[in-house]
């Protein structure tokens, strides 16, 4: 049954690949006329291919039209009008011929039967790795929404960075899914909605593509708040027909202008699409009236030296308003985009937005990347704008990487799809680019990871500043490296960078299981010697036998466990060793030394703030790891029934860093008692956490003080030296909170 089932399956293949080789010069497309048919995507090919690349997309069409024959759409049209549609839509921008054939071919895989294979024998490779990268982005079943589009997303990456070319067929093949969306259940259609504003609205906008963008948005918008779209539509066509008049007559001014300065310009008049509208009306609060009240043209010049010239005509008609002038030529967007912008006071003190730009970068701001291939014989900004590309593909693949799992990676993506730039400089003028809001920290990691890895602290305009400074364009940064200098989980709180955010993210991953296998190594090899065996003496077989009875691949993930609380270190013990497992009494064993350095999976209680020089006890907490305690601590008494968690602990002879105390002071309730504590603890250079007071009574306040010290020793001197201050009754020891 299977087999007769197989051969009527290759049966069927072989008879569209026979058809197609023997009938390809008769076929006939099933769309004849009209701007989706056919025959007006041969008319658009014709105006920018050569007749031997269009031949091949009509080959690509007959093909598609066999393989996808009886299917429909849920429309009831023929299935063959999408792919059709796709090819349109990139034929439009100007798209390359294989491009063109990877639309019309980007369902065959998926949805007919027909193999990478056979693609591949008729239309080469090239076309074949397109497709295959398409098909690929929608091919497995997901157990949740969000994971089915976090690795999509993750897939899309890595077909990106095989050939671009690939994401740009997705997105018009999401492009004609949108404009097609009202024959979908409402449900779906409002998750696809949801899912283009998120990520293909955003995506498109990164790579250059403003008309795909805008439309992405338009009909997002539309899908997810159709009453809403309706009623800002109505109130755009009635806002326009109310002001034509004034739009024709600054229009008309400008024009006459350029010309009587002998500048050869075409000047269009721009209005803000529906979502534009709408995210600025909600982000900003701003009524209908307000956002509607500013006019906006585009003037589209010859060359450069025109866009200069022009700017000065224009401010020269009108006043410009001062600091709106953006000159982006000079310093282009993360995306390629090139223009000059400046507002202007029109008539009756209207503003008036004004672009202007050169036709090929309006082609660059409609198109984007996709106009690298109408610009792929010069050197000029296209090429610029395909390196940008790249240089952000190979950012995503670096996260992708380093990222945990695909809800990671698609979190850090949306972060960095796209806020406006900021443009800093290094110190040797080099210029970069950065998201609104990025500190030092992210410039850091933007040069390189071992210099934001490294990095300690910054100068900012020659200044030294704290690293959570957010940076503002125009200023030069440098950053302060150390080979000790390490990332910090507060850095979290103000990088905005996904790259940052990653690569900390990752760093502290690895050093955490760096420390669990060193502290894991030294529990496990303390539990041992209650059995009198040595690590390094276990023969291999026992070890591997070991190992797989407790079902852990190898010795390091053995040692992360122990160290996490996971496994025991008895258990994990008596395994090695070959003996039965039973409870081990910790006490009975040789303490295991704390030296302060363990990083990540040793923490200090803070219900007694163990210090060295303090007699300490243990708790191995699942997850938490290693716990220290003082010996005496309340807590670490109610432990005791789990006797088999609890370590014997020690500080070592050399024990590094600072540790978390907390103190109270209790003295007369006095105005400045906080400030003449704060100056003699800042007098010995002691750094404070926290301080603050909490009243007694009337004529006594407590001030509780988080600090960090040495140890106890270092505490002693502290609580001497506040002891001298004039009203302090008692110092001593507390929790810290």
């Amino acid at each position: 049954m299977v087999a007769n089932t197989l051969s009527a399956l290759s049966g069927s293949l072989s008879d569209v690949t026979a058809r197609f080789r023997s009938r390809s010069d008769t076929f006939r497309p099933i769309v004849h006329s009209g701007r989706g048919s056919l025959a007006g995507l041969e008319d658009t090919l014709a105006t920018y291919l050569t007749q031997e690349q269009a031949q091949h997309v009509k080959r690509a069409y007959y093909f598609a039209e066999q393989a996808h024959y009886g299917q429909v759409r849920r429309s009831g049209e023929p299935y063959v009008t999408h792919p059709l549609a796709v090819a349109g839509i990139l034929a439009d921008m100007h798209m390359d011929h294989q491009s063109l054939m990877a639309a019309l071919l980007h369902d065959t895989i998926e949805d007919t039967g027909v193999t990478k294979d056979d693609i591949g024998a008729q239309f080469g490779e090239a076309v074949a790795d397109l497709v295959d990268g398409v098909s690929k982005l929608t091919h497995i079943e997901f157990d949740s929404v969000e994971l089915k589009q976090a690795e999509n997303f993750q897939k899309m990456a890595l077909a990106m960075a095989r050939d671009i070319r690939v994401i740009l067929v997705k997105l018009a093949d999401r492009l004609h899914n949108m404009r097609t969306l009202g024959v979908l259940k409402r449900d779906k259609v409002r998750r696809i909605a949801m899912e283009t504003l998120e990520i293909y609205a955003p995506i498109a906008m990164r790579l250059g593509m403003n008309s795909a963008r805008m439309e992405f948005e338009d009909l997002g918008f539309k899908a997810l708040y159709p009453m809403r779209a309706r009623r800002i539509e109505a109130a755009v066509a009635q806002a326009r027909g109310n002001r034509k008049a004034l739009v024709d007559q600054v229009k008309g001014q400008i024009e006459q202008t350029l010309q009587r300065e002998g500048l050869t310009a075409q000047v269009i008049g721009r209005e803000k699409h529906l979502y534009s509208i709408y995210s600025k009306m909600k982000s900003k609060g701003k009524s209908f009236s307000e956002i509607m009240d500013i006019f906006a043209f585009r003037i589209v010049v010859d060359s450069v030296d025109t866009c200069y010239r022009t700017l000065g005509v224009m401010h020269s008609l009108y006043k410009p308003v001062p600091g709106e002038f953006a000159d982006y030529i000079a310093i282009p967007k993360a995306n390629g985009y090139q223009s000059l912008h400046t507002v202007l006071k029109g008539m009756h003190g209207v503003p008036i937005e004004i672009q202007i730009r050169t036709r090929e970068m309006e082609d660059m701001a409609n198109n984007g990347i996709a106009a690298h291939w109408l610009y792929k014989s010069d050197t000029g900004t296209a090429s610029a704008s395909h390196a940008r590309a790249r240089e952000w593909v190979q950012g995503l693949l670096e996260m992708q990487q380093r990222a945990g799992n695909s809800l990671e990676f698609i979190e850090s993506v949306k972060i960095d799809l796209f806020p406006d730039e900021v443009y800093v400089f290094t110190p040797k003028g080099d210029i970069m680019e950065l998201p609104k809001g990025a500190t030092a920290v992210d410039a850091a990691y933007a040069i390189h990871t071992d210099i934001g890895n490294r990095c300690v602290a910054c100068r900012i305009n020659g200044r030294l500043a704290p690293l959570s400074e957010p940076l503002q364009s125009g200023q030069t940064v440098e950053i302060v490296t150390s080979p000790s200098g390490r990332p910090s989980p507060a850095w979290f709180n103000y990088v905005v960078t996904a790259r940052a955010r990653t690569h900390i993210r990752h760093f502290l991953k690895d050093q955490r299981r760096e420390d669990s296998i060193e502290l894991g190594h030294n529990l496990l090899a303390k539990a041992l010697m209650a059995h009198d065996v040595r690590l390094e003496d276990i023969p291999e077989t026992t070890l591997q036998s070991a190992l797989e009875q407790l079902g852990r691949k190898d010795i390091n993930a053995l040692f992360v466990d122990v160290a996490l609380g996971n496994l025991l270190p008895h258990i994990a013990a008596s395994h090695l060793a070959g003996l039965s497992v039973s409870p081990l009494a910790q006490k009975g064993s040789d303490a295991v030394a704390v030296r302060g350095t363990e990083g990540f999976v040793l923490t200090y209680a803070k219900c007694c703030c163990p210090l060295p020089g303090d007699p300490i006890g243990g708790y191995l907490s699942p997850e938490k790891g290693l716990v220290v305690h003082r010996e005496n601590c309340r807590n670490l008494a109610d432990m005791r029934h789990q006797p088999e968690r609890l370590m014997n602990l020690r500080w070592d002879d050399e024990v590094n860093g600072n540790f978390p105390v907390g103190l109270r002071v209790e003295a007369e309730n006095r105005r400045g008692l906080i400030a003449v504590v704060a100056t003699r603890l800042n007098a010995i250079g002691i750094n404070i956490e926290r301080i603050a007071t909490r009243d007694k009574d009337i004529q006594f306040t407590n001030v509780d003080i988080e600090l960090q010290v040495h140890g106890r020793i270092h505490l002693a001197r502290i609580m001497k030296r506040l002891r001298t201050v004039d009203g302090v009754r008692r110092v001593y020891r507390s929790a810290r909170r």
